[in-house]
């Protein structure tokens, strides 16, 4: 039996879908098409782009007239582009910068904040390493920080090999870059500059797996997709070492790196009925596609809410 929110989503996405392939009597009493069509466009967060590509999928098969563009240039690029008019919806691995907010109320956009899921930053390692099972916080920082001196294993934890240590991560476009230095560093932005800063993770996991003596650290779903060529290291914030995973991100063990995601929405785009019914279709089915891709889906009155907020003309920035 669906509960009582799962009926609300169905029938809420339903006004709108409906359209996709239906039709309606014109004023004549003809029958007129109400094939949703048009082009919405979608850029920001790489590590959200594997969720909304997902939906878009899908979607298609609701709306095959409806053409969805999704970039992934990163969180700051793509609001960048939200800011000028570029783009429709702006995926987001971190909340709104108030400098990202100035740059769209100068530019007379207003939009919606939805969160989609949740996720985990992961830690990652070389698979043939064999000395490190975990990592404090603390060491974290004193990797990543920008008067950083460390550039061996070993100086970090004595027993480690005396061996150079080779880093990647996130370019500085990217969410990920940005909580990650807020949440371990200290400050939005702060972080050592030698290290190899990639726009495509799936860079990092190739120049992870090639060397025995790297660390790295993007989201938890590159780590899933790769597992066989990496090794996950556990975070220890002062409580013990966790791993992250679907129920450790889930009930907010795996602090400090666990963070929400997020897609703005184009007020004015609200008014394109493929665009409504394309976020009324993401709020229903982000569940079930986070799960599939290894995020963390939120709970079914959250989606409600967002999707009660899209339908709502007059509801709040």
């Amino acid at each position: 039996m669906k509960t009582k929110i799962q009926l609300g989503l169905v029938l809420f996405s339903g006004m709108f879908l409906a359209a996709c392939s239906g039709t309606e009597n014109n004023s004549n009493g003809s029958e007129e098409s109400t094939t949703l069509s048009g082009v919405i466009t979608i850029d920001g967060s790489s590590t959200v782009y594997p969720l909304s590509e997902a939906v878009a999928e899908e979607f298609r098969g609701e709306a095959p007239e409806v053409r969805v563009t999704i970039g992934s240039s990163g969180s700051g690029a793509g609001f960048k582009k939200f800011a000028r008019g570029e783009s429709d919806i702006s995926d987001a691995s971190r909340s709104i910068k108030q400098n990202e907010i100035d740059a769209c109320k100068e530019a007379n956009i207003e939009y919606h904040e939805l969160r989609v899921a949740l996720d985990g930053i992961a830690i990652v390692v070389n698979k043939e390493n064999d000395w490190i099972e975990s990592i404090t916080t603390e060491e974290l920082k004193m990797i990543w920080e920008p008067s950083s001196r460390v550039n061996k294993w070993s100086d970090v934890r004595p027993e480690w090999p005396n061996e150079g240590i080779e880093l990647f991560g996130p370019s500085t476009a990217h969410g990920t870059y940005d909580f990650f230095t807020e949440e371990i560093v200290g400050e939005s932005g702060a972080s050592r500059p030698d290290y190899n800063a990639v726009s495509d993770y799936n860079v990092a996991v190739q120049g992870i797996s090639n060397n025995k003596f790297t660390l790295g650290y993007f989201g938890l779903a590159y780590f899933s997709e790769n597992s066989d060529k990496l090794k996950l290291v556990g975070v220890d914030n002062g409580s013990g070492p966790v791993l992250p995973s679907l129920a450790t991100v889930g009930d907010g063990s795996y602090s400090p790196l666990a963070r929400p995601l997020f897609i703005y929405i184009k007020r004015s785009a609200l008014e394109r009925e493929e665009v409504k019914a394309f976020v009324a279709f993401y709020l229903e089915n982000a569940a079930a596609l986070s799960e599939a891709i290894g995020y963390i889906p939120l709970s079914e009155s959250e989606y409600l809410k967002g999707l009660e907020k899209i339908n709502a003309s007059d509801s709040p920035q």
